[in-house]
């Protein structure tokens, strides 16, 4: 196995900055961590080991993206193929791992594309298995999805979900208010899948009883549902309310004003998930795209739909969320990097091998300049080609 050191990092892992660190992956994952030259000790044995001088730049763990539906011009809803050329943009702006986003379709549609993500998982790690967002969903926060695709869920339709999906169904965003939403919580969780509370006319109290159900994520927080009002607060507000509950924000500055996003952190300190919803368009130029069914036009990089104009996902990238989040926002940068890697790691049950530079974990790492722009990206110990 390949022996690789990175040294003289400012290593930003758990929360905290360690200067002048390095970290040695042992093939695919973290070898050993440290300070100042030590490394010169652990490589010693290993005349044939690949050393990067970090040169004081920032390095993280792998970004790990909750919320994606595709980019590089291609959706995950149209195969393997798709999705991998999405994932290799992606990683190219300091994504390592990827929880693949499925838009609303039809039942048996969704249920043919979670087992194509199963099978592709079992062969990538890269994918950590399937996110479905929808079809149950309220039509009256539909957002950039089909309302005539929209229903409650029955239990025919989460048990043939659950069949074909072969246990990487890792979350499913519904609205628990519609007919049977509840029963729908209960029924996901019992199965070992994360529940999301989104697209969704819940209120707080309907919302605070999701999560006593077993929802533990809010997908893409203020967008999607009702805000917050002093006398009806609101998802937002349970969401911020409950410990455990991770709060997925969008932060392009087209979702999610910036002082709004300052307002989340506050809120919910280590459970915010900064994710991309990011459609085919990510990294691609302006022009006429499809979300689904639905038919999207970008510009200016904001994607909305062709008809009605609402927003339709973004054209963001984690690397760009982690630089607003810092340059504009004025999260620190410590809980920026945790809102990339270590709390969506935990949100779907990773966190023992995911979302940390330390012994034993996966070696996914991000090199960036003082500017928060990647240089280096690795991926189960492997450089990425830039």
């Amino acid at each position: 196995m390949t022996v690789h050191v990175i040294h003289s990092a400012r290593l930003v892992s758990e929360g905290r900055v360690a200067r002048n660190a390095w970290v040695l992956f042992d093939g695919d994952r973290v070898g050993a961590t440290g300070a100042g030259d030590d490394w010169l000790a652990a490589v010693a044995g290993a005349p044939d080991a690949v050393v990067t001088d970090a040169d004081g730049g920032w390095l993280t763990p792998g970004f790990v993206d909750l919320h994606n539906h595709g980019g590089g011009g291609a959706a995950f809803d149209d195969g393997p193929d798709a999705i991998r050329t999405a994932i290799e943009l992606h990683q190219r702006h300091g994504t390592t791992r990827f929880v693949v986003s499925l838009v609303t379709a039809t039942v048996p549609e969704l249920a043919e594309r979670v087992g194509m993500v199963a099978s592709l998982a079992a062969e990538d790690s890269r994918v950590l298995g399937s996110h479905l967002e929808g079809p149950f969903l309220d039509v009256g926060h539909k957002g950039a999805h089909d309302p005539a695709l929209l229903r409650s869920a029955t239990s025919a339709d989460i048990e043939l979900l659950l069949e074909r999906a072969r246990g990487t169904l890792r979350q499913i965003t519904l609205a628990p208010e519609l007919p049977g939403g509840m029963e729908a919580v209960r029924a996901f969780v019992d199965a070992g899948v994360v529940v999301a509370v989104g697209h969704t006319g819940a209120d707080y109290e309907q919302t605070r009883a999701a999560f006593d159900a077993g929802a533990t994520i809010l997908t893409h927080a203020f967008n999607g549902m009702d805000g917050i009002h002093h006398r009806s607060p609101g998802p937002v507000a349970a969401a911020t309310r409950t410990p455990g509950v991770t709060v997925e924000v969008i932060n392009d500055g087209v979702h999610v004003h910036p002082e709004v996003v300052r307002m989340a952190f506050a809120a919910a300190p280590g459970r915010v998930a900064l994710i991309t919803d990011a459609m085919a368009a990510a990294g691609e130029a302006d022009g006429d795209y499809f979300l689904g069914s639905l038919q999207v036009q970008v510009r200016g990089g904001v994607a909305r739909l062709s008809d009605g104009g609402s927003i339709a996902g973004s054209t963001l990238t984690q690397d760009a969320a982690l630089r607003r989040a810092v340059q504009e926002v004025g999260v620190s940068v410590e809980e920026a990097v945790l809102a990339l890697t270590g709390t969506p790691a935990a949100a779907i049950g990773r966190a023992d091998d995911l979302g940390r530079l330390a012994p034993g974990y996966s070696a996914d790492a991000v090199l960036l300049d003082d500017d928060f722009r990647v240089l280096q990206v690795w991926s189960g110990g492997a450089p990425i080609p830039r």
